[in-house]
């Protein structure tokens, strides 16, 4: 039997000038959560840092609270533009994000820090430009397809063309080098045409040619060697090689159940690199202990579980680029959470991914925001078109 929406659940319903946008609120709680649980966290592992470089405790502190502003700002353009314009302009948004790829490998433009040349500056912030891509790549991804179902469903074709291009953002990103963000992206396209439906047997040899080539990539670079080394026994060099993952796991330990109070970390005092970007989830552990880190991993849980309802309900009222647009942000943020957290407990090699929505960093922070913004259009998008039809099915009363 089917049953109508409920004001109930359709959530939070916002009007503005004539309009009306159909607010998730458990999405909307759990962002608000990483993002201040992230900032109150980032807060903590930087006073000492910015007393350091700027002369400042608050230097750190205070630019989150800019990028989350212009984060916000981020989502509320991203959210404002129709998911119909999102998708006529994903090749010319793809061909953008290579040509920033090109840019960032440029010297004199491209910003390099630890001999990675990832940043460019804009307007006095600095932006990843992986992290752009990221989100342009989902968006291609969900375009694709959406114009191309049938292919993806029945022939090697719908497998093969979409890696053709993402090949040569890859080799771009991993002439910064980059190679966590090129694994996040191509892990995410996967995903994505796995959800679609693509042929298992093809699925899996794609899997096996990318393993194959990580595989590959990791001995012939002496640095990439070094860290699968470092992960596999961190103690074998703990003052020098091993020496972020060691600190990293020392943190934990003395988190143990309940931490060591916020803001009594002692590995964030100059032992721990990256405290307040890539380690954050660290300073967690020591500082909040388990209840800390369980914590942070349920609100990702139920993150993600939101963009994959919200993606069903996309699915449910016709509209297929929106609904792989859901999943394509839920599977990249899942991801990207998980291969960070795992760093940071030693069972995944070094990469340089930031925790979404936590971590200190400007673009990722608006980037993220506004994957987010899309996340909440898609859903509004969908119930008004499921709201306008006599009926809809009764498994959504939850949504």
């Amino acid at each position: 039997m089917n049953a109508p929406l409920s004001a109930q659940n359709k959530g939070l319903v916002l009007q503005w000038r004539g309009h009306r946008f159909y607010l998730d609120t458990v999405l909307l709680m759990t962002s608000l959560a990483l993002l201040l649980f992230g900032y109150v966290m980032v807060t903590s592992a930087s006073l000492h840092l910015g007393d350091k470089l700027a002369g400042d405790s608050y230097y750190f502190p205070r630019h989150q609270l800019i990028h989350i502003a212009l984060g916000l700002m981020a989502g509320v353009m991203a959210g404002s533009v129709k998911l119909e314009t999102w998708r006529d302009i994903s090749l010319q948004l793809f061909f953008a994000g290579l040509v920033l790829l090109i840019v960032v490998l440029i010297p004199g433009i491209g910003k390099v820090v630890n001999g990675s040349s990832r940043w460019i500056n804009l307007l006095g912030l600095r932006i990843q430009v992986s992290e752009v891509f990221k989100l342009i790549a989902v968006v291609y991804m969900a375009s694709f397809i959406d114009r191309h179902i049938s292919v993806v469903r029945t022939s090697y074709q719908g497998m093969l063309r979409p890696f053709l291009l993402l090949g040569v953002a890859a080799f771009l990103l991993l002439k910064e080098p980059d190679f966590g963000a090129t694994a996040v992206i191509l892990s995410v396209a996967l995903g994505m045409l796995f959800l679609a439906g693509a042929s298992l047997w093809q699925f899996g040899a794609l899997i096996t040619i990318f393993v194959g080539a990580g595989v590959a990539l990791i001995m012939t670079a002496q640095y990439r060697l070094r860290r699968v080394l470092s992960f596999m026994d961190p103690w074998d060099d703990p003052l020098n090689s091993d020496f972020q993952l060691t600190q990293a796991l020392i943190a934990f330990g003395r988190g143990e159940w309940s931490g060591v109070g916020l803001g009594s970390s002692i590995q964030k005092m100059f032992y721990l690199p990256e405290a307040h970007t890539d380690f954050l989830f660290s300073v967690i552990g020591e500082e909040l202990g388990l209840v800390g880190t369980t914590s942070v991993i349920l609100l990702f849980m139920v993150l993600v579980w939101r963009a994959f309802v919200i993606g069903q309900l996309a699915e449910t009222s016709g509209t297929r680029f929106s609904a792989f647009l859901a999943y394509g942000i839920g599977v990249w943020f899942g991801l990207q959470a998980f291969i960070n957290m795992g760093v940071n407990m030693g069972m995944l090699p070094t990469k340089g991914l930031t925790l979404p929505l936590m971590s200190y960093g400007g673009g990722s922070i608006m980037v993220m925001c506004a994957a987010l913004a899309l996340l909440f259009r898609v859903r509004s998008d969908a119930i008004a078109a499921v709201s306008a039809k006599p009926r809809v099915r009764s498994t959504w009363s939850n949504v």
